[in-house]
């Protein structure tokens, strides 16, 4: 039966692009506020063209970054500004927010931002996190879902990690790697995917070489690094990887490929 949160997106097995944005303003590398709206602007548009199922606006680039309270309202200034440009250039796809370790953070900007969903981590070491979450949701009077991180060191860790963050009542699960743009261990997202109750969505060394070996594994997918020039993150979008990847999710789809 679909799930609510797999419902946001235009087709199954969608494609999530990362706008990695930022520095915000106070962070070392801050080019300003305007240039930074310019480019992920400029990145959506191309990203929405090609053909992309969604997309997620995250503060990428704020080294080294706060978490929890620590993160000030020009962050969250800065990041709703950055979004409401990005939804503007959207059309009906849906638009993620996620703030390093801050969840509220996060939720803040997509409210003010009219975005559809935020990505959330730290939920397993921080158990008081998601309270904090659910109690800040109820006072926006917003029912933004939430996508959580599952980082598991290790297959050993899978069960405990993935009943820890649905305990804290996320609406989907994203099963990332070790670090940035490296892909889980192996077997780590099919013991996930026995565990979990919520829809899968999967992260790290997702690319249009690696899409077919993992697309029956995941309800989604997050894309960051895998749509880069040279597959870094901090790079700017690469045209051909971006239709590499996107002709990959319509053919494992049985759509025809984009030309």
């Amino acid at each position: 039966m679909p799930h609510p949160f797999c419902d946001l997106f235009p087709r199954p097995k969608p494609v999530v692009a990362v706008l990695h944005v930022g520095p915000s303003p106070g962070v070392p590398g801050s080019r300003g506020v305007g240039a930074a709206v310019d480019r992920a602007v400029a990145e959506a548009r191309l990203l929405v063209d090609l053909g992309v199922d969604g997309l997620l606006v995250e503060n990428a680039h704020d080294a080294p970054a706060l978490a929890g309270d620590e993160v000030g309202p020009e962050v969250v200034a800065f990041l709703t500004r950055v979004a409401a440009g990005v939804r503007r250039h959207a059309g009906r796809l849906p638009v993620g927010v996620r703030v390093l370790h801050s969840s509220r953070a996060a939720l803040a900007v997509a409210h003010g931002a009219g975005c559809h969903f935020v990505r959330v981590d730290g939920w397993a070491e921080d158990p008081g996190e998601p309270a904090r979450f659910h109690r800040y949701r109820a006072l926006l009077q917003t029912d933004l879902p939430a996508l959580a991180d599952v980082r598991p060191d290790g297959l050993d860790d899978v069960p405990a990690l993935v009943a820890a963050v649905e305990a804290g009542r996320p609406d989907a699960l994203l099963v990332l790697g070790p670090r940035v743009g490296v892909p889980p261990r192996p077997g780590v997202v099919e013991e996930a995917r026995e565990h979990a109750a919520l829809p899968l969505f999967f992260g790290g060394g997702v690319d249009a070489d690696a899409f077919p070996a993992v697309v029956d594994l995941a309800d989604g997918f997050l894309v960051g690094s895998g749509l880069k020039e040279r597959g870094r993150w901090q790079g700017p979008v690469c045209e051909p990887r971006v239709r590499a990847l996107v002709g990959a999710a319509e053919y494992a789809r049985g759509q025809e490929v984009r030309q």
